[in-house]
């Protein structure tokens, strides 16, 4: 029981802090999402296209729950992949999508929150026209780390029915 207070209370912080900290940063500018110094380059393996991500909090064994920020420039997407604990996803900025495997995929704006169940294969990622950004909360962190798979193909990303 408070595991699971201790999560709510985390994710309403967590919504909380990204709508002050996207306001107070001033962070669409001719739609372009502010990259700060903070963000590392995402791990070419696992993205296709350039994004960016900063570790917001991991420590997993106290809290049960990873945070990171990331932020993904037009057409940037992440590869398939699976969380074996679940992952929780909440739009800050931007146009993006998010799509499980075999079903349509979902136009994200923000303010949209994406529950992934445990180890629903799936991707997410900017719109070719859009930049976006998201707080990536891994859920039951102690189930393991993503698996990744293979990339979205530009045939897939393109083709995408809507």
């Amino acid at each position: 029981m408070k595991r699971k207070i201790l999560i709510s209370a985390i994710l309403v912080s967590v919504i909380a802090i990204s709508g002050i900290k996207a306001q107070n940063m001033g962070n669409v500018k001719s739609d372009k999402i502010e990259v700060t110094d903070k963000m590392q380059p995402v791990n070419p393996e696992w993205f296709t296209g350039n994004g960016w991500l900063e570790s917001m909090m991991s420590d997993t064994e106290t809290f049960g729950v990873s945070i990171s920020n990331v932020v993904f420039e037009p057409g940037c997407r992440n590869h398939w992949h699976k969380h074996p604990g679940g992952q929780l996803l909440i739009v800050t900025e931007g146009t993006g999508y998010y799509q499980e495997r075999g079903k349509p995929v979902q136009i994200l704006h923000k303010g949209d929150v994406i529950a992934i169940y445990p180890y629903v294969e799936h991707w997410h990622g900017a719109t070719p026209e859009n930049w976006f950004a998201h707080m990536a909360l891994g859920t039951n962190p102690d189930a393991g780390p993503a698996e990744w798979l293979e990339p979205v193909s530009d045939e897939e990303y393109y083709n995408l029915e809507k």
